[in-house]
């Protein structure tokens, strides 16, 4: 059967109107039977985003399983993974992340943490038609309130009091929770655009529209930071005093050097400024994706943290910070950046953007053309392999390649540009990198121009 569906960097992704019924019930029948085959399994965790689809998507899902059915309702997809984790039983999270309101998707873990990518392969292989189940499920309310006890005591008591944070609500999950937990810690909380509408929040690329709103917003209600999320709260969004928002990767940085980490790993998308900072005793480079950087911090050694451009922050070992252990979580989560990135400025008498100067200045920026199909990037790729030099020449002189994912150029200057096809749509994404945000932000527009005249 021809469709939309395929897994990216990160799960199932497609158009809800072709998961909503038959396909979503046979993609989870098939990660069901993919798990059994290596033994038995007595229970399912449901849980999705606030999509106008997932609930469709959910019942689909739900009525596939022949198995005991946890449903845990609207939630996070870190909170729906420690869930999992905590009762070692594996979990289905619908939802399209960061992606256009017309497509969703489906998010898989293992009771042990996300599957890999040889997973998805034996769920495809095993893709069937779709058994008949009994169609009820178990609610279970106690998720989201377990997911915020888990950083009840990550920073003191009364940590962000005198701090004004607005919340951007929009139609993230994790609209309503995030709120409460920044509160939780003596924050006056300014709600701010909610929306009964799915609002598609990628993180790693917020529309001029948007960072103008955001700006107004700091203006206006006088805020000290806005944080926010994607569709379902695992990557995060933060906006300093200034109404500056703050690149993911940075965040990463942060986050990394507040929880203590002896091992960082990223994509080779993620800033160089990590290996300049000298704050880690080891720095992995990965392709992009959570498998991948999943994949890495498990051979990393001591305190192990990962993190990805987009900000989403995964913890491969145990952390201790203010006296309190936060256990090993292995899957994208917005609030433990978050909470470190206001918990980090407030311990030092800085505002936010002052803990982000400390950093080395190295500037990074991404965007992407939309509505490329993959043999289009294809053909990009192709011929920076057969003539960077001749394609990059207005740029200079190109000092050193990679070939992790996409193709990344750094020339002799330091600038950077980096092409890759984007791992769950239709898209080309370029990411740049300079010593001023001003050079930065020419080479990504000169990248997207000289990449749209290969690629339409």
């Amino acid at each position: 059967m021809s469709n939309s569906l395929k897994f990216g960097t990160s799960g199932l992704r497609g158009l809800a109107v072709e998961l909503v019924g038959e396909e979503s019930g046979r993609y989870a029948a098939a990660f069901l039977r993919h798990l059994q085959s290596q033994g038995a399994v007595t229970q399912m965790l449901v849980g999705r985003d606030l999509r106008a689809s997932s609930p469709d998507i959910a019942r689909s899902v739900i009525a596939a399983l022949d198995v005991e059915v946890v449903d845990c309702g609207e939630v996070p997809t870190p909170a729906l993974a420690l869930e999992a984790l905590r009762r070692k039983a594996p979990a289905i999270m619908v939802t399209g992340s960061h992606i256009p309101a017309d497509r969703n998707g489906l998010k898989f873990y293992r009771g042990d943490g996300e599957i890999d990518k040889g997973d998805e392969a034996g769920i495809l292989a095993a893709l069937d038609r779709v058994p008949s189940g009994p169609g009820e499920a178990t609610r279970e309310p106690a998720a989201l309130p377990r997911y915020l006890a888990r950083y009840a005591r990550m920073l003191p008591a009364g940590a962000l009091k005198g701090w004004r944070i607005g919340v951007w609500q929009h139609s993230s999950v994790a609209r309503d929770l995030f709120g409460d937990a920044v509160a939780a810690f003596g924050a006056e909380i300014v709600p701010l655009g909610r929306s009964d509408v799915f609002v598609p929040v990628d993180t790693e690329a917020v529309s001029a529209e948007a960072s103008a709103q955001l700006a107004d917003w700091v203006r206006a209600e006088k805020l000290d930071a806005i944080i926010s999320t994607d569709g379902d709260a695992d990557r995060p969004l933060v906006v300093d005093e200034t109404g500056a928002v703050i690149r993911g990767d940075v965040i990463g940085i942060l986050t990394a050097k507040f929880l203590g980490a002896d091992s960082v790993v990223t994509p080779v998308t993620s800033n160089s400024s990590i290996e300049g900072t000298g704050y880690f005793g080891d720095v992995v480079r990965t392709r992009v994706g959570s498998p991948f950087v999943i994949a890495g911090m498990a051979a990393a050694t001591g305190v192990v943290v990962g993190f990805e451009a987009n900000g989403g922050v995964l913890l491969g070992s145990d952390v201790a910070v203010n006296g309190a252990t936060i256990s090993a979580l292995p899957t994208r989560d917005a609030l433990l950046p978050i909470l470190s990135v206001l918990g980090a400025a407030r311990a030092a008498g800085l505002t936010v953007s002052q803990l982000v100067a400390i950093l080395p200045p190295r500037f990074a920026r991404s965007d992407r053309l939309v509505h490329v199909p993959q043999e289009r990037t294809a053909l990009l790729l192709e011929r920076l392999r057969d003539d960077a030099a001749g394609f990059l020449t207005a740029q200079g002189e190109i000092r050193a390649v990679s070939s992790i994912d996409g193709e990344r150029y750094e020339f002799t200057s330091g600038d950077v540009i980096h092409y890759r096809p984007s791992g769950n749509a239709p898209e080309l994404r370029c990411y740049t990198e300079a010593a001023t945000p001003e050079r930065a932000n020419e080479l990504l527009a000169w990248g997207l121009k000289a990449a749209e005249a290969v690629v339409r």
